[in-house]
């Protein structure tokens, strides 16, 4: 078996955070220093974040995040990997963790009850019982759990415009699920929030069912936002539910489209992929700005001149004065 030494975390914890900019700072430095890539958003609302690095470095990640009281119970899902799933690392500031349109939801307060994943499997087959994505469309196309009820969006921030069509479902147990649990923290609080009065959420996700419960009659595979686009979840019944885009075989192979200013999340099959060059169609194959294809569809940003300091005012530890750092 490949012995594996870097390991990808994903996680959020809902909590308030009175001065988003000084800890947007601290914990910035934090993953410079011990060599933590990944998106980190901070918000007054608490923490989200998906981030890689050598296994030892983040168990140190996740013991500085639960060593802060406002995050103990913070949980992580983590998964072995054989190289950083990110080139940099970003932390930013934001409204939201998650965008969602949503703002007067403190999941908090009121949301789902969380089923962990053998509760959730064992569950999700019973007649009273239907299952909720709240994933955006790139994301359930590519994979879902059998039976699953998906939405047309794409965008969460589209979601509470159609809980509207779904007012047929109020007297059923109502069981949501997204990526890594997030969204369904206010996706479940807001279905309540509507009427709704049985409502649940998959706890950890799809990543943590795949993780404990083997990934059992999820179909497809779940799309991911690190470099690795698509995951495997299913260990046991694994199948295929997407198509190329392009010929229309069966296909779970997720790319961007090549053309920047399309960057469409699609799959498409490798003889399709080589014959467009990673685009989607003609049209962007022959778009003067279109990129290179290695074979993968994954397109990192520019990393010319980047510089993981920009922005960063940090103390400096032996003379306690403050520097500023620019590209």
């Amino acid at each position: 078996m490949e012995n594996k030494d870097y390991s990808i975390l994903l996680y959020y914890c809902y909590a308030d955070i009175e001065d988003t900019e000084a800890y947007r700072e601290e914990h910035h430095l934090f993953c410079i220093e011990n060599n933590i890539r990944g998106r980190i958003i901070i918000s007054s609302e608490g923490l989200n974040g998906t981030v890689s690095g050598l296994k030892e470095d983040c168990e140190k990640y996740m013991d500085y995040i639960h060593s802060d009281a406002r995050f103990a119970k913070t949980e992580f899902k983590v998964e072995d990997h054989d190289n950083h799933a990110f080139t940099k690392i970003h932390v930013r500031v934001k409204p939201e963790i998650v965008h969602s349109s949503l703002r007067h939801i403190d999941p908090k307060v009121k949301t789902g009850k969380h089923l962990a994943p053998d509760e959730f499997k064992a569950l999700k087959d019973q007649e009273d019982v239907v299952i909720l994505d709240v994933r955006s469309n790139y994301e359930h196309e590519l994979g879902r759990f059998k039976n699953a009820i998906t939405l047309d969006i794409d965008n969460f921030r589209d979601f509470p415009e159609k809980v509207k069509e779904l007012g047929h479902l109020k007297g059923k147990k109502v069981l949501t699920y997204c990526t890594g649990g997030i969204k369904c923290e206010k996706a479940s609080a807001f279905l309540l929030d509507q009427g709704f009065e049985d409502v649940y959420q998959l706890h950890g996700g799809i990543i943590k069912y795949g993780i404990e419960a083997g990934g059992e009659d999820f179909e497809g595979k779940c799309y991911v936002f690190d470099n690795r686009i698509a995951v495997d979840i299913n260990k046991v019944n694994p199948t295929i539910v997407s198509a190329c885009h392009v010929c229309g075989e069966k296909c779970d192979r997720m790319v961007n489209c090549a053309n920047p200013k399309c960057n469409e999340h699609l799959p498409i099959c490798e003889e399709c992929g080589w014959e467009l060059e990673g685009a989607c169609s003609t049209e962007c194959k022959e778009h003067p700005e279109k990129r290179p294809y290695d074979g993968t569809g994954y397109y990192q940003k520019n990393t010319n001149g980047y510089n993981p300091y920009k922005g960063l005012i940090r103390k400096e530890k032996k003379d306690k004065t403050k520097l500023e750092i620019h590209d």
